[in-house]
C-alpha cells in the first residue's frame, strides 16, 4: 500500500550522517533572513572571484547536486537504481550568455544527450533553451513586438539551429528529451519549437517532452491543442507537467507591461488546473506520455489512483513521477517501492557555475509551504526511529 509516511522506506537509502547533515542544513534553510545573507554573499564571492566550494560542496551542493560532471554522477546513477529510482540528468551551469557560454552549454547538452544512450537508468535528457541564446534575442523573437535586427536575426537562427540539433541527437540515441518551461515572455517561441519537434520525431513514441507550468491558466487550452494535433498529425505526444517558478516575476511582469496576468488566481486554482491536466493526458494516454514532476504529495496519490483505476501497469513506461534530488525522499522512494517509475532531476556542474541554482533552491525551500517543515519533521522522525530501534536491539 501507498504510504508517503513510511520513512523506513523513505530515508532507507541515507546513513544516519547522512540523515543528521540534511536535518542541519534544512534547519538552517528555514531562516528566510539567512539564506537571503548567504545569496548575497554568495553572488559577491562570485563577483570578486573568491573561492566557495569548501563551504558550499559539503552542503547544499551535496544534498542538491549530482558531481561536476557527467562521469561524476555516475555514483549517483547507481545508487538511486539500487531502490528502484531512475535519474534524468541536468547541466545547471549559469553561463554568461557570450558565444563561448553558448558554445559550451550546447556542447555539453550534447555530451548529456549522448551519455543517455542506451542507459536504461537514465530516464531522460534536458535542456533549457534560454542558455542557448541571450535572452533580449529569445523574448523579442517571442513576443514579437518589434522586428529582430540583422544580427538578432543571426543569432535567433542560430538558436533554432542548436535547439533541433538536441532533437535530432535525442532522436538518433532513442533518447526522450524534456525541453523546460520559461518565463512567459519566452514561452511562446519555445512552444512553436517543441510543437515542430514533437510532430518531427514522436511519430511512434514520445520523444520530445513539452514542459507545461500549470500555474499558467492557458495550459490547459494549450494541452487540448496538443492532444488534437496529436489526433489529427499521427503522433505521441510527451508532457511534463510542473506547477511553475516564476509566478512573482510573472505577475510583476505583466503589470509593468500591460497585458493580463497569465497566473492562476491562487494556489488552489493552480492545483486544480495541475490536477486536471494530468487526468487528462491519462484519459487520452493512447496519444500521450506523461512526466508529473511535483513534490505535491496529494497530485502523486492521485496519479499514482489514476494508474491503478485505469488498470495501467504501474511499471508502464508511459508514465514517470519525477522529484529533485535531495527533496521529497518519501515520495520518491515509497513510489519506487510500489512498482511506480520515479526519477530524480539530478543537476550537475562545478560549484561555481551551479551556486545560481543552488540558491533558487534554498530559497525555494524558504517559500514553498511548508515544505522545509515537512522536510525537517521526516528527518527528526526518522532519526528518533533509529534511535529507538537501536535502544531494542
Amino acid at each position: 500500500m501507498l504510504d508517503f509516511n513510511n520513512l523506513e522506506i523513505a530515508f532507507s537509502s541515507k546513513s544516519d550522517s547522512e540523515l543528521k547533515n540534511a536535518h542541519l542544513l534544512f534547519s538552517t534553510l528555514k531562516h528566510p533572513g539567512l539564506v537571503k545573507f548567504l545569496k548575497g554573499a554568495s553572488n559577491l564571492a562570485l563577483a570578486i572571484h573568491f573561492p566557495i566550494g569548501w563551504a558550499v560542496k559539503p552542503t547544499l551542493y551535496k544534498q542538491f547536486v549530482g558531481g561536476e560532471t557527467l562521469q561524476d554522477c555516475q555514483k549517483i546513477i547507481d545508487h538511486l537504481k539500487q531502490f528502484g529510482v531512475k535519474s534524468t540528468l541536468d547541466f545547471s551551469a549559469e553561463s554568461k550568455k557570450t558565444p563561448e557560454g553558448i558554445k559550451a552549454t550546447f556542447e555539453e547538452t550534447i555530451r548529456s544527450i549522448d551519455f543517455a544512450k542506451g542507459n536504461p537508468n537514465l530516464a531522460y535528457a534536458v535542456f533549457k533553451p534560454s542558455t542557448i541564446v541571450r535572452d533580449e534575442v529569445l523574448a523579442k523573437a517571442s513576443e514579437k513586438r518589434e522586428p529582430l535586427t540583422e544580427q538578432e536575426q543571426k543569432e535567433y537562427q542560430e538558436y533554432r539551429e542548436r535547439f533541433a540539433a538536441f532533437c535530432q541527437r535525442a532522436y538518433d540515441n532513442d533518447v526522450r528529451l524534456i525541453i523546460d518551461a520559461e518565463d512567459y515572455c519566452f514561452q511562446d517561441d519555445i512552444d512553436e519549437q517543441t510543437d515542430q519537434m514533437m510532430r518531427k520525431y514522436n511519430g511512434k513514441r514520445a520523444i520530445i517532452f513539452a514542459t507545461l507550468q500549470m500555474y499558467r491558466h492557458d495550459r490547459m487550452p494549450y494541452l487540448e491543442r496538443i492532444y488534437k494535433d496529436a489526433c489529427e498529425k499521427n503522433y505521441i505526444a510527451g508532457i511534463k507537467f510542473v506547477r511553475g517558478a516564476y509566478m512573482e516575476e510573472e505577475r510583476a511582469r505583466a503589470a509593468a507591461m500591460g497585458y493580463p496576468d497569465p497566473i492562476c488566481k491562487d494556489k488552489p486554482a493552480t492545483d486544480a488546473n495541475y490536477d486536471a491536466g494530468v487526468k487528462f493526458v491519462m484519459d487520452h494516454l493512447d496519444h500521450f506520455e506523461l512526466f508529473m514532476g511535483t513534490h505535491n504529495e496529494e497530485s502523486n496519490y492521485k496519479l499514482a489512483k489514476l494508474i491503478d483505476e485505469k488498470g495501467v501497469a504501474r511499471g508502464d513506461e508511459r508514465i514517470h513521477f519525477a522529484q529533485l534530488l535531495g527533496m521529497s525522499d518519501n515520495i520518491s522512494y515509497n513510489l519506487a517501492h510500489e512498482g511506480y517509475n520515479v526519477t530524480k532531476y539530478v543537476p550537475y556542474a562545478t560549484v561555481r557555475d551551479v551556486v545560481p541554482y543552488l540558491i533558487r533552491r534554498a530559497e525555494e525551500n524558504t517559500s514553498v509551504a511548508g515544505q522545509t517543515g515537512r522536510e525537517l519533521n521526516m528527518l527528526s522522525a526518522e532519526l528518533k526511529r533509529r534511535k529507538e530501534a537501536k535502544k531494542k536491539k
